[in-house]
């Protein structure tokens, strides 16, 4: 058997061995997060052990000035590429990625509307006082309680995904005696350089209503044709306009570049053809952010301008006017503001047979050491779910040890526990140990579970050098109340 120096043969391609274990790669962390004198990191001057002691561990850590920040960011550099277009854009937060009262708050007082997909989230809005008109409603088979919530809201927007949803919120808008505002959800079959399941314009998928004209029994009309008709015919319907969303942790800008085009041809063809006004266009969100040093995320600037570019060159082929352009980014505020603190338990090494590629003898194997610590799957379920690479450090203290190849694994009963599939630790890591993993307050907290009966982690919020829960984490009594069995008896 023989063991490695420098890279491992059973690391990824894109993993290099870091010059400095002790560095952190900016792009991956909130600003305000750094090692302080002692070597250990800190968040606005917050050590990670202080938070550790106050509020236990894991532990979901958020910048509250880094979420601002983002959220500001993408509203200031829409509305300045778009202003000679359509006066600037209204910018939906995806709460789906992580919401609670606080996080509500923030995206109102930074310019902000919501996107919520859910009765519960609609309920987490009304709680923090967001105004109806400036939240909108997803889903791909809401409720007749939640269209009915919607409208007692007075929302901005129900995004309607299908035929049937489309038949249904026009039935109980009249029924009330009431008109809904509505936009299509559309799939343009454009296909992003994403993961399977997170890839939803393509059209064999739960989501939208297809682009396709082979797509309904309706002769030569597509399901989205047909929901626009139909849509222009209910009274109890105000059709706003289309809304399209390819994908997420999207880096490369030629899919949302054709699926503008897309949909400012069919909204123009839509417009001349029922002798209608569409004015708004929603192009989603998906906007990529780094996990990994070799994530490549674009500014919002960037973003911006790119899709500006798009909207203005087409609408002026079209001879359209710009309906009011609306996007929706969630990850891309969120997901870098917040990292999670695990504490170190067992650690184990195992040999592994050497891959293929690594053209090594027969019977050559390789170390692979596994670090288990307090969480898992139940706070990060992307890496089961999704394959999702993340990055980890040591971040209690520095260290001058060699990098070896770890595995960063949880405590629940399942070989699938996973946080960070590869990552290259410090070879001193050890037991009380605490580590951090960046870029995980987006779609972290919101899928976290209890299984095998574990508590979820709060979610801490830092401003200004003070950390306060802005979600409690739980307790096992919160767990036991739940259960009525023992009540029962």
């Amino acid at each position: 058997m023989t063991e490695t120096t420098g890279a491992s043969p059973l690391a990824p391609e894109w993993l290099a061995v870091p010059s400095d274990l002790n560095a952190l790669h900016a792009p991956m962390w909130a600003a305000g997060v750094e090692r302080n004198d002692g070597g250990e990191l800190a968040i606005d001057g917050i050590p990670v052990s202080e938070l550790k002691a106050q509020f236990g561990s894991p532990l979901f850590v958020m910048s509250e000035t880094d979420f601002r920040a983002r959220a500001r960011a993408f509203k200031d550099a829409f509305d300045a590429a778009f202003e000679d277009i359509c006066g600037g854009v209204d910018v939906y937060y995806a709460g789906k990625s992580f919401l609670c009262t606080a996080v509500a708050s923030w995206v109102a007082e930074e310019g902000l509307r919501l996107d919520t997909c859910s009765g519960g989230e609609l309920a987490v809005a009304a709680r923090a006082g967001i105004d109806g008109a400036n939240l909108g409603l997803h889903g791909n088979n809401k409720s007749d309680a939640e269209i009915n919530r919607a409208l007692d809201m007075k929302l901005g927007r129900i995004v309607v995904d299908s035929l049937d949803e489309l038949e249904r919120v026009a039935k109980i808008a009249s029924g009330r005696g009431e008109v809904a505002k509505v936009m299509l959800r559309l799939t343009p079959g454009v296909h992003a350089h994403t993961h399977e399941f997170i890839a939803t314009a393509h059209e064999d998928q739960k989501f939208g209503l297809s682009m396709a004209g082979d797509s309904t029994e309706e002769a030569g009309l597509s399901a989205a044709e047909e929901a626009v008709a139909a849509a222009t015919a209910y009274d109890s319907v105000e059709l706003l306009g289309l809304h399209c969303h390819i994908g997420s942790q999207i880096f490369e800008p030629e899919g949302f570049a054709l699926a503008a085009e897309k949909l400012l041809t069919f909204l123009a063809a839509m417009q001349s053809k029922y002798s209608i006004t569409l004015p708004e266009l929603d192009l989603g969100g998906g906007y990529g952010i780094a996990y990994t040093p070799v994530d490549t995320p674009r500014p919002a600037a960037e973003i911006a301008q790119a899709m500006a570019a798009v909207v203005r060159s087409t609408c002026a082929q079209l001879g359209i006017t710009s309906p009011r352009i609306s996007i929706e980014p969630g990850r891309a505020i969120v997901g870098s503001s917040t990292f999670t603190l695990y504490e170190v338990g067992t650690l184990k090494t195992v040999r592994v047979d050497a891959p293929e590629a690594a053209g090594a003898a027969e019977n050559v194997t390789f170390p692979r050491r596994y670090v288990s610590v307090d969480g898992g799957m139940s706070d990060n379920a992307r890496p089961v779910l999704y394959d999702a690479d993340y990055s980890a450090v040591l971040a209690s203290r520095t260290t001058l040890a060699e990098p070896q190849l770890s595995r960063v694994v949880g405590k629940h009963c399942e070989s699938g526990d996973i946080v960070v599939r590869d990552v290259y630790l410090p070879a001193d890591v050890a037991a009380g140990d605490l580590l951090a993993v960046p870029g995980t307050g987006a779609y972290c907290w919101a899928l976290s579970s209890n299984y095998n009966y574990l508590a979820r982690p709060g979610v801490v919020a830092v401003r200004g050098g003070t950390a306060r829960w802005i979600v409690r984490g739980e307790t096992e009594e919160d767990l036991l109340n739940r259960d009525m069995g023992v009540a029962n008896v």
